[in-house]
């Protein structure tokens, strides 16, 4: 006869987390659809809260309330537990941007966040983050999303069109040059600890 023990581990059980990839909105700045974005290491809500908690509690007031898209998550468990207090977490398939996390702060505010896929490369990652916390973009998550995949796709052509003739002896024999590329990003990828980030005022009723 075979025992089956189920283990819920805990806060002590995790390792301690690496510095937080992450972009906020400046302070003060207007209401956009997005406050920044986030860029975890893998789709594990369990795993990636904690470290994503303890950076905004501080800045934003204790978060309470979690919502993601299940689209993209394996798993959404109901409650998370973090440093000092329990996340619930909801899913919504068909009212939420599947790459957006919504997260709010008891009778504080509400924020967005763009939530970037942990495959990403860091070029595209440092071109979504600028993006997503530039108060000046209307775009949804999915539209930044797809934007970034029209670049990426621009960046690779053009490489491949320059790799082509370059085997050819292109270069040497002053070939037509290239068109024009559309830069995929200018901003660094960064790993932002807590006291990098700016204090955010709540823009945003719950």
């Amino acid at each position: 006869m075979t025992a089956t023990v189920s283990y819920t581990p805990t806060l002590e059980d995790r390792p301690s987390p690496p510095s937080l990839r992450m972009s906020l909105a400046p302070s003060g700045s207007a209401p956009a659809l997005l406050d920044g974005a986030w860029w975890p290491r893998s789709r594990d809500l369990w795993a990636e809260l904690p470290s994503l908690t303890a950076v905004l509690d501080p800045l934003w007031g204790r978060i309470t309330r979690v919502t993601v898209n299940p689209a993209h998550w394996p798993t959404v468990p109901r409650k998370v537990p973090v440093d000092g207090h329990v996340v619930k977490v909801g899913s919504f398939m068909a009212q939420q941007d599947p790459h957006q996390m919504l997260l709010l702060s008891y009778r504080v505010g509400r924020w967005d966040l763009l939530v970037i896929p942990p495959q990403t490369a860091p070029v595209s990652a440092a071109w979504l983050m600028a993006a997503a916390s530039d108060p000046l973009r209307t775009s949804t998550a999915s539209q930044l999303m797809a934007e970034a995949a029209r670049l990426r796709t621009v960046t690779e052509t053009d490489r491949a069109v320059e790799a082509v003739w370059d085997s050819e002896g292109g270069h040497e024999a002053g070939g037509p040059p290239s068109r024009p590329r559309i830069p995929a990003v200018t901003a660094p990828v960064l790993a932002i600890p807590a006291a990098a980030l700016p204090t955010q005022d709540p823009a945003k009723g719950v």
